[in-house]
C-alpha cells in the first residue's frame, strides 16, 4: 500500500508543478506578446506615414511621428518599472489548493479506497491462510476465511496463470462457497492446462451437475459418459452420472446406474441405503412405484366407550426416526375396526415419498374437536417401528389417552 500512496503523491505533485508552471509562464508570455504587438504596430504606422508623405497625402509628418512615439511609450512601459511592480503570483495558491482538494475528494468518492484497503489486507493474509489450509493439523478455516483465501488466490493467479494447483484449488473453493460460476471457470482454466486429468473432469462435471441450468446438466452428461466409457467401475463417476440423469428426469438411466453401483459396493457399505432410497425415489417419480400402505385400525374397549360424536380420525406415518410425518390422512370418525390405505398422494413433502420408505411407524389419533394438534383427552395408538417392503399390511390399536 505504501508504494501505491507514494505513486499517488508523485502524480499529485506533478500535476501541481504543471499547474503552477503554466500560470507563471502565461503571465510573462502575455506581457511580452503585448509589447511586441505594440512595437510592430508602431513600425507599421511609421512606414505608412513615410509612404503618405512621399505621395503628398500628409504634410505634418514630424508631428504625427512624435504622437506615435508618445503612444508607444505609454503602451510599452519601461522594463524596470514592470519588474518593480509585484507580480502577485501567490494568487495561484488557491487554485493549487483547489486542485489538491478536488483530486483527493474525487478519489475518496470514486476511487474505492475502502475496497483497495480490504484487498490489500487480504493479500497480506493470503500466505498464512493458504498455509493453514494445506496443514492437516491446523485449525480449519471458517467460511469468511475461505472467502478471503479465494480472493487472495484469484489475485495471485493473475501473476501465475499456469499454476495448475492454484486453479484446481480455486475451483474447489468455489464449490465449497457455493459459487458455481467461479468453480466452473476455474476448472475450465485448469483443464486447459491438464485436459486429461480425470479428477479435474469429475470436479468440473460435479459443478455442472449441481447447476440449475439444464444446459449445464446436459454438458455434464457428455463429460461423465466419456469418463464412464474410459473407466466403467469408477464409483464417483457412476454416482455423478446417476444423479445427473435423475436431474434431467432420465429416471431409467439413473436407476440402472445406481443398480450398477450396488453391485460394485461391498456388503455393509453405508452408501447402499442411500442408493436404495434414491432408486425408490426415481421409481416413484417415474410412476413405477406406488407401494400403498394397507392399514387396519382397532379400538381398545375403554376407548370405544368414550368415542366423541363428530370426532375426526388422524392417521400419520413416519419413518420411525424423524418425528415429522411422511404421510398424513384425515377421516371422519366411523365404525371400527377400520381398514384403509395410504399412498404417495398422502405424502407431506415431494422429496420424502411414502413409497421410498423402508421402515414405518403409524400413529392413529381421534380428535374430539377436529384439531390437527393433539389435545388433552384425545385417544391415540402408536405401532412399533416396522420394516416395510410395500407388501405386508400393518395394524395399530388406539388404546392410550392424551394426558
Amino acid at each position: 500500500m505504501s508504494e501505491f500512496f507514494l505513486t499517488v503523491i508523485i502524480l499529485l505533485a506533478a500535476a501541481l508543478t504543471l499547474f503552477l508552471a503554466a500560470g507563471w509562464r502565461q503571465r510573462t508570455a502575455h506581457q511580452g506578446d503585448r509589447d511586441r504587438l505594440n512595437t510592430a504596430f508602431y513600425q507599421q504606422r511609421l512606414r505608412e506615414l513615410t509612404r503618405d508623405e512621399e505621395e503628398g497625402v500628409v504634410g505634418e509628418r514630424d508631428d504625427m511621428v512624435r504622437e506615435l512615439q508618445h503612444t508607444l511609450l505609454a503602451d510599452v512601459p519601461d522594463h524596470d518599472a514592470v519588474n518593480a511592480r509585484p507580480t502577485h503570483r501567490w494568487v495561484l495558491l488557491p487554485g493549487a489548493l483547489v486542485l489538491v482538494v478536488l483530486s483527493v475528494g474525487m478519489y475518496l468518492h470514486v476511487g474505492g479506497l475502502t475496497q483497495f484497503a480490504s484487498w490489500s489486507s487480504v493479500q497480506n493474509a493470503y500466505p498464512a491462510l493458504r498455509a493453514r489450509l494445506m496443514d492437516p493439523h491446523a485449525q480449519p478455516l471458517s467460511m469468511e476465511e475461505l472467502a478471503r483465501l479465494q480472493l487472495g488466490l484469484r489475485s495471485a493467479l493473475q501473476d501465475t496463470p499456469r499454476d495448475l494447483n492454484g486453479w484446481t484449488m480455486l475451483g474447489r473453493l468455489g464449490m465449497v462457497l457455493n459459487n458455481a460460476t467461479l468453480a466452473s471457470q476455474a476448472f475450465e482454466r485448469a483443464l486447459q492446462l491438464s485436459p486429461n486429468n480425470e479428477a479435474l473432469q469429475q470436479d468440473y462435471a460435479e459443478v455442472l451437475t449441481r447447476s440449475s441450468d439444464p444446459q449445464d446438466n446436459r454438458q455434464a452428461s457428455v463429460v461423465l459418459k466419456a469418463l464412464a466409457a474410459r473407466d466403467p467401475h469408477d464409483l464417483r463417476t457412476l454416482g455423478l452420472l446417476a444423479y445427473n440423469a435423475f436431474t434431467l428426469q432420465q429416471y431409467a438411466e439413473a436407476i440402472a446406474t445406481w443398480q450398477r453401483m450396488l453391485t460394485a459396493l461391498p456388503p455393509g457399505d453405508k452408501r447402499i441405503t442411500l442408493i436404495e432410497r434414491s432408486i425408490e425415489q426415481a421409481k416413484a417419480d417415474a410412476g413405477e412405484q406406488t407401494r400403498p400402505l394397507a392399514l387396519s385400525v382397532r379400538l381398545a374397549p375403554q376407548a370405544e366407550k368414550m368415542l366423541p360424536s363428530g370426532g375426526v380420525l388422524y392417521i400419520s406415518v413416519s419413518d420411525g426416526v424423524s418425528p415429522v410425518p411422511v404421510a398424513v390422512k384425515r377421516l371422519p370418525l366411523s365404525h371400527f375396526p377400520l381398514s384403509l390405505t395410504l399412498d404417495d398422494s398422502n405424502t407431506m413433502m415431494p422429496d420424502r415419498l411414502l413409497s421410498a420408505q423402508h421402515q414405518v411407524q403409524v400413529r392413529a389419533r381421534i380428535s374430539r374437536d377436529g384439531s390437527a394438534n393433539p389435545q388433552s383427552g384425545d385417544w391415540f395408538g402408536v405401532s412399533a417401528v416396522t420394516p416395510w417392503d410395500g407388501q405386508q399390511p400393518l395394524a395399530v390399536e388406539i388404546n392410550q389417552q392424551q394426558p
